[in-house]
């Protein structure tokens, strides 16, 4: 197939790749690990479909509802490119056979739109508004697997990981702040078989590109003193100012972050330490505040003592504010990994370890068992013991994602040399301590 983002090559056989793909679905799911007869794409979906012990039995949840989901999706970038969502595809949507959906970046729904009668059986599978339809909670989708790889494709058939999905065909595109480069969410349609063919894929992806298209002409014109970072998850920050993208070192990221945290204003001897572990130079210090100040300009940074000028946002201060207000699903969906990873800088590192553990603890305080699964699948949660204890326990016992988290949990605790919480998961193997 000269394209791999397509689901059915010129001339294939569709009835005959439906089965095909099926029988080796059925493989897998099974045990087999081998995936054969089976596009690359969806193959290493499925693998990270079950990685993150998505049952293909299951279906998915819904995590916005009434008048949080109005809410979320009136405040949403989206919200202000829906009629050109709805001219584009609302003639699909409104054909009888096809749904029109408007995911988030975590593939939460926010608009589904169609006749009465496919609302109703998409309700059947819980594709409805509100619901996370991402690969760590539905596994194999369009909307799902295009923000996974951040690419326009089509999902065919029996290529879903859920069985509940397999009659329904889709093709789904990413959509991206055109300023920033941030993933917004994703438009979908969903339909029949007869979706599998170019130009579904060519509708949507045109449909992205005139949303990204629209909200550059429009959207992204700030003032000169507004002004957005990104830092979490990152080795070095991306400051969005006055139209601007600009890309900092590391030590500069190091400043502006400690810069951040304390807007009353810092002294060159209190950065240097937060800076230095044990190499305080101050002449270095103010040195690096100079190239700083000739980034971001003087209408930005001041000096006796050091502080930001215009208020800035930054994603990891979004999170701390969502933790203090108890909002801990949104704090775990605006967190996009730890602090500046790499910096050893004091200052950074305690403030790290900080929000990391704040977080950490909110999840795990809370015991629901979707949001312990959103933190084990991500990079930074995948190997947590305790956090894959929790998810264990918080799961009824009939569960099929039991068993293979109760494995999870004595595989890490051999790995780690200890055993597993004592009573919290019985009929585990108790591993002794090296």
């Amino acid at each position: 197939m000269s394209n791999p983002w397509l689901a059915l090559a010129l001339g294939a056989d569709p009835t005959e790749h439906i089965s095909q793909v099926g029988r080796a679905h059925e493989r897998f799911v099974t045990g087999e690990q081998t995936v054969t007869q089976v596009r690359p794409v969806v193959a290493d979906s499925w693998r990270r479909s079950a990685g993150a012990l998505v049952s293909p039995d299951g279906t998915a949840p819904i995590e916005l509802s009434d008048g949080e989901l109005e809410a979320y999706r009136a405040a949403h970038p989206l919200a202000r490119v829906l009629p050109i969502f709805r001219d584009l595809l609302g003639g699909l949507a409104d054909d009888g056979g096809h749904l029109m959906a408007v995911c988030d970046a975590h593939g939460r729904l926010l608009w589904v739109e169609g006749t009465a009668s496919v609302l109703r059986g998409a309700e059947s599978m819980n594709f409805v508004p509100g619901a996370r339809w991402d690969e760590a909670h539905a596994g194999t989708n369009a909307p799902g697997t295009a923000l996974a790889v951040d690419h326009p494709l089509q999902i065919f058939a029996t290529e879903h990981f859920t069985r509940g999905v397999q009659r329904w065909t889709c093709a789904a595109a990413p959509i991206h702040d055109p300023a920033t480069g941030r993933l917004l969410g994703a438009i979908d349609v969903t339909g029949g078989d007869h979706l599998a063919n170019p130009h579904s894929l060519a509708l949507v992806r045109a449909t992205a590109l005139a949303a990204e298209a629209y909200l550059s002409a429009h959207l992204h014109q700030p003032a000169a003193d507004t002004a957005t970072v990104s830092v979490s998850g990152r080795e070095d920050a991306v400051l969005s100012v006055g139209g601007r993208r600009i890309r900092l070192g590391r030590r500069h990221s190091e400043l502006l972050v400690l810069l951040l945290v304390h807007p009353e204003g810092r002294t060159g001897d209190q950065l240097g330490f937060d800076l230095y572990a044990d190499d305080l130079n101050p002449v270095t210090v103010r040195a690096e505040l100079s190239r700083l100040r000739r980034i971001l300009g003087p209408d930005l940074l001041d000096s006796r003592p050091y502080r930001l000028r215009a208020d800035i946002e930054a994603d990891f201060l979004t999170v701390t504010r969502l933790l203090e207000r108890g909002r801990v699903a949104e704090a775990l969906a605006a967190y996009a990994g730890p602090l500046l990873p790499s910096s050893d800088a004091p200052g950074i590192v305690r403030l790290r370890r900080l929000i990391d553990s704040r977080l950490r603890a909110a999840v795990l305080a809370g015991g629901d068992p979707r949001l312990i699964l959103t933190f084990l699948g991500a990079p930074w949660g995948a190997d947590d013991l305790e956090m894959w204890e929790a998810y264990a326990a918080a799961l009824p016992p009939g569960s099929p994602a039991r068993p293979p988290a109760m494995k999870r949990v004595a595989d890490l605790a051999a790995e780690y040399g200890l055993s597993p919480a004592r009573g919290l998961l019985p009929g585990l193997p108790r591993q002794r301590r090296r």
